[in-house]
């Protein structure tokens, strides 16, 4: 008995010691983060992108220089959230969430993507606080998911909608388009751009439809000198001997090669026996041509535009039958061009009944600094029209353009939700008062994490006033007083460094813009917070 007591307990202690030996289940090269360390890998990636991104947050922020690689490194200067995190290569798993959650903010709304990231880190970095205190990650984040429908109340409550006035609309609108430039590098001409901005949007009537709108840089001048032109602007020139001016135009869009004046089989010999033979098969080739530019010519067209080019011969065939040729339009201008002339891209020319043409009432060639552009006006697409950018260096075109482009986004999804909050920091302190209220009232450590929401959100104003080099701290003070006060209308007005009713100083923001921060920032911070593993699969 006692020798078999004693294999029994050997028996033991083999189990016991094989238990705790660590067993490896990953291929060779894999690597596997645990816990605390798989936490704090997370919380250090997602703050240092907030931290990266966060100095540009506001209208006195400041910008970025990006430089590209490669032989021909790009110069990109810029405040924009999106440009910044789309430039820049991450490794850390964490940090690519908040980089891909920015992209779908830029995508949806078109603004904000600073403030979505800047509030995800924010939130993070209250996160790992708590964690520290040994709050478990799931009471964190049951406490942030009522924070976050209560702030979501509290902003909707407090939303304006002016729809029914519409010249109260269109000033809402005018507001919305100077505070989102206001940030930017347009904000010394934003009265200038907004109202721009407010008009090309107005023209599309409601059908939020941004590929209407064409936006042309052309380097010289200076942004003052930015137009919106009624129509169409093609940046190409028209063929030789071909007329330049034409009226009632019916327009067939292709995407066919006008090239087959050669031998196009690679790789193919011709052998003949003579000069004369040579010279038969270039007709050969001609008589092909011809009879393409006559098969186009049945679809009684007078301007023929074509993606690809269009040789010397097929260009001399169009001349003689008076019809204007246009070659080499980039794909995204022919297809913007079917769209607002009313026709379709065509690469075949057997069917003539069956392809639809584009209509405009005049096309002529228009001179913008020392450039030759094409003009269409009275096109089918009533709404469609032209913005033309004008600047010193290409830099500054490339970031007018980004900052406008988020200026008609906004302004696009406004006419869809014509709702609308105010801004300069006042929003977000009105959610966090909700929140604070919130979590005077709940027991439980869930209360805890409701108020590191409201701290979070109050950081948006502090990184505003901190970007304009205010003290931040006295003016956020005073800001949470008003708000306790009621003067829920009250943000920070950076053009004075100090509190302010932001209704009367017209700082207004699109309501759907906030709501989509408040919930991706949200979603996105609870979604890296619930991590406790990370697993990294062995290299192929």
């Amino acid at each position: 008995m006692i020798i078999d007591g004693v294999c029994v307990c050997v028996c033991v202690r083999a189990q016991a010691s094989l238990s705790m030996a660590p067993v490896n289940i990953f291929k060779h090269g894999a690597d596997e983060e645990k816990a605390e360390t798989a936490r704090l890998s997370s919380f250090i990636g997602a703050i240092a992108i907030g931290d990266l991104v966060k100095s540009t947050l506001g209208p006195k922020g400041m910008d970025k220089i990006l430089l590209g690689g490669g032989r021909e490194a790009s110069v990109t200067v810029t405040n924009d959230g999106a440009t910044i995190l789309k430039a820049i290569g991450v490794d850390n798993p964490a940090a690519k969430v908040l980089v891909d959650m920015s992209k779908v903010q830029d995508d949806e709304v078109g603004d904000g993507t600073t403030s979505v990231t800047v509030l995800a880190a924010e939130l993070l970095r209250e996160a790992e606080l708590l964690i520290a205190r040994k709050i478990h990650p799931q009471t964190i984040v049951a406490g942030w998911r009522k924070a976050t429908q209560t702030a979501r109340e509290a902003l909707r409550a407090n939303a304006i909608d002016h729809s029914n006035d519409q010249e109260r609309f269109q000033q809402d609108l005018l507001n919305i388009a100077r505070t989102t430039l206001s940030s930017k590098l347009l904000t010394h001409h934003k009265d200038h751009f907004s109202r721009l901005a407010v008009d090309a949007v107005m023209r599309l009537r409601g059908s939020g439809n941004l590929e209407a709108i064409h936006v042309i840089k052309k380097l010289g001048g200076s942004l003052t000198d930015s137009y919106l032109d009624e129509g169409f602007l093609l940046d190409k020139k028209i063929g030789v001997n071909q007329p330049k001016r034409l009226e009632n135009a019916n327009i067939l869009i292709a995407n066919t090669a006008m090239d087959t004046d050669k031998i196009k089989i690679f790789g193919s010999r011709v052998r003949v026996d003579s000069t004369a033979k040579v010279a038969e098969i270039e007709l050969a080739e001609k008589e092909k041509m011809k009879e393409k530019v006559e098969r186009i010519m049945k679809h009684g067209i007078n301007c023929f535009i074509n993606r690809q080019l269009i040789y010397n011969y097929p260009e001399q065939l169009f001349a003689q039958a008076g019809v204007m040729a246009i070659e080499h339009a980039d794909f995204a201008g022919v297809e913007r061009l079917a769209l607002v002339t009313g026709g379709e891209i065509t690469s075949t020319f057997d069917h003539p009944e069956l392809v639809k043409l584009g209509h405009c009432k005049l096309i002529e060639e228009v001179m913008i600094g020392e450039d030759t552009l094409i003009h269409f006006s009275g096109v089918a697409m009533g709404e469609a029209c032209t913005v033309v950018l004008r600047g010193a260096t290409q830099q500054i075109l490339d970031e007018a353009e980004r900052s406008l482009h988020d200026a008609l986004c906004v302004l696009a999804q406004t006419v869809k939700e014509p709702r609308t909050v105010y801004g300069g920091g006042c929003s977000e302190m009105l959610m966090a008062k909700a929140v604070s209220d919130l979590a005077n009232r709940t027991p439980g450590k869930e209360a805890v994490a409701m108020e590191s929401f409201a701290k979070a959100l109050r950081m948006l104003p502090t990184i505003i006033a901190d970007n304009a080099g205010y003290d931040s701290a006295d003016l956020v003070a005073q800001l949470r007083a008003a708000h306790q006060d009621n003067k829920s209308s009250f943000g920070l007005d950076m053009s004075r460094g100090a509190v302010g009713d932001m209704a009367s100083l017209g700082v207004t923001e699109s309501f759907q813009v906030k709501r989509q921060v408040l919930l991706s920032a949200s979603e996105a911070a609870e979604m890296i917070l619930r991590v406790d593993n990370i697993i990294k699969a062995a290299p192929r």
